[in-house]
């Protein structure tokens, strides 16, 4: 044994909204389709991603600060319905299980 300790690396990613850094399973990954921006919970749609806390707050913020299109590197405004959907129906299962 050389005594080295095996830590898994975790990728980290940064939220598009409130700009912190967290462990890539923390955050909610979205792509871009067809000028919508499309939630990817499992991760495996192609094409670029945006990451972002699966929270409405940071949802809304990346929204105001126009944080899609550059994480995109696409111009225009995008349509985040389905994303804020998601995010809402995500947060009001915590608030139901808690």
């Amino acid at each position: 044994m050389s005594g080295r300790t095996h830590v898994q690396a975790c990728p980290e990613r940064t939220c598009v909204g409130c700009r912190q850094r967290a462990a890539r399973d923390d955050l909610l990954r979205a792509v871009l389709v067809e000028g919508h921006c499309v939630p990817d919970p499992r991760g495996t749609l192609p094409g670029r991603g945006a990451y972002v806390h699966p929270v409405p707050a940071c949802v809304e913020l990346a929204v105001r600060r126009r944080a899609f299109p550059r994480a995109y590197r696409t111009q225009g405004p995008l349509d985040t319905g389905e994303l804020a959907r998601l995010v809402g129906r995500m947060e009001a299962q915590e608030t139901h299980q808690t």
